[in-house]
């Protein structure tokens, strides 16, 4: 049981201080670091931890963790408040709706899908992450977060995923100073090919976002014209799941 405490106390470290090397643990724990090292490889065997893309000796949490939370938050005051209106705006507009969270500024994590009826349609696994830069479910929670964690994640660096992908600073600023006015976000091919996505995002009582309801669809069924009638739409619903979930 000791080993298993002390395994859980890294993984919260990881995901505290992500991400981190072996020697930054070691002198968080004060253990060996042939230990230290045993350990993290378990995690990640697991697929509780992984080495960090851009430079393998440090760590951060796995995918196994993230696929954890959609389970988590079921019975929650969130997914209980989302999932009535997720299916009526699946009734009117036929596209699959997502509900997703935020994970800090990592990324945003599906916890919820309600698929439509088409045979040709957009398709995101529970559990499914993506960059908040480059969707529309992650702008909408950016245009909601203080100026600070925005400059943080620009900081950051900003992926290119498409030709489209917002990566310069200034133009990202200014979408979120258009999702603010408007009340929804857009994505078009900016993160998968061939991805269209509407996004309006779920607020806590002080207005921080704690989750983003997303019309998606394929490239093909997109229609500009209809934009201002599905950003309505989505905004709407999650206005009504702020509303469930805080009593209103």
């Amino acid at each position: 049981m000791k080993s298993v405490t002390r395994s859980l106390r890294i993984l919260e470290a990881v995901a505290q201080h992500q991400p981190v090397t072996v020697g930054e643990l070691t002198k968080l724990f004060g253990l060996p670091k042939s230990t230290m090292q045993r350990t993290l490889v378990t995690l990640a065997e697991a697929g509780w931890l992984r080495a960090n893309r851009k430079d393998t000796t440090r760590w951060e949490i796995g995918a196994r963790v993230l696929a954890v939370r959609p389970a988590a938050l079921q019975g929650s005051s969130l997914f209980a408040a989302a999932r009535e209106p997720m299916v009526r705006l699946r009734d009117t507009v036929n596209e699959t709706i997502h509900l997703s969270v935020p994970d800090a500024l990592q990324c945003m994590v599906v916890v919820d899908r309600v698929d439509c009826a088409h045979a040709v349609r957009t398709f995101h696994t529970v559990g499914d992450t993506s960059p908040l830069h480059a969707t529309a479910t992650g702008r909408a929670v950016l245009a909601h977060l203080p100026k600070q964690d925005v400059e943080e994640l620009i900081a950051r660096g900003l992926e290119r995923y498409s030709d489209t992908t917002p990566t310069d600073p200034d133009e990202l600023r200014a979408e979120l100073d258009r999702i603010r006015a408007d009340g929804y976000a857009v994505n078009r091919n900016q993160y998968r090919p061939d991805v269209c996505a509407i996004a309006a995002p779920v607020l806590d009582e002080e207005g921080t976002p704690l989750a983003t309801v997303a019309i998606s669809m394929p490239d093909s069924r997109y229609d500009a014209d209809r934009l201002p009638e599905w950003g309505r739409l989505v905004a709407d619903t999650a206005a009504e799941i702020t509303g469930r979930r805080l009593g209103a």
